[in-house]
This record gives C-alpha cells, structure tokens and sequence, in this order.
C-alpha cells in the first residue's frame, strides 16, 4: 500500500484515512495498540480473545504454579 497523507487535530487526534481503517478493520470504537519502532509510529488492533486462542500459543499452568507466580509478585511490589 502505498503511502497516504493525513493530519493530527487540534488536540492531538488521530485521523487515519477511511481506505486505512477498512484495511485495518478500525470500525469506530476499536481498541487500538501504539508502539513506536525505530522512529515509526505502529498502530494496530488490540485482538480479540477469541483470536489469541485460535494462534494456539497457549501454555498450560497449573493452580499452584498460578499461586506460586501470584506470591512471587506480592513479594517483589511489597518490596
């Protein structure tokens, strides 16, 4: 995709154009992710948890191992 000029607003809004958003899927209300990346601006979607399960990168944790995260936590902010 070639690139498209837009502007910021008045007070600092954003205004990706309407080709952009579709490509995106940025319906109005969509949460959306900014990271910069070597002097880049990334904007993406905040995916849903239906897709972060359907990639598969589960991993399996047992309660006690949950529990024991939890206090290891607790402990460092207690600190």
């Amino acid at each position: 995709m070639e690139p498209v000029e837009s502007r910021v607003g008045s007070k600092g809004e954003l205004f990706p154009p309407k080709e952009i958003r579709e490509k995106l899927g940025l319906a109005p209300n969509t949460r959306i992710l900014y990271r910069v990346q070597d002097g880049r601006l990334i904007i993406e979607p905040v995916p849903s948890l239906e897709e972060l399960m359907s990639k598969g990168n589960m991993h399996t944790v047992s309660l006690e191992g949950l529990r024991e995260e939890r206090e290891t936590i607790s402990r460092r902010v207690e600190a």
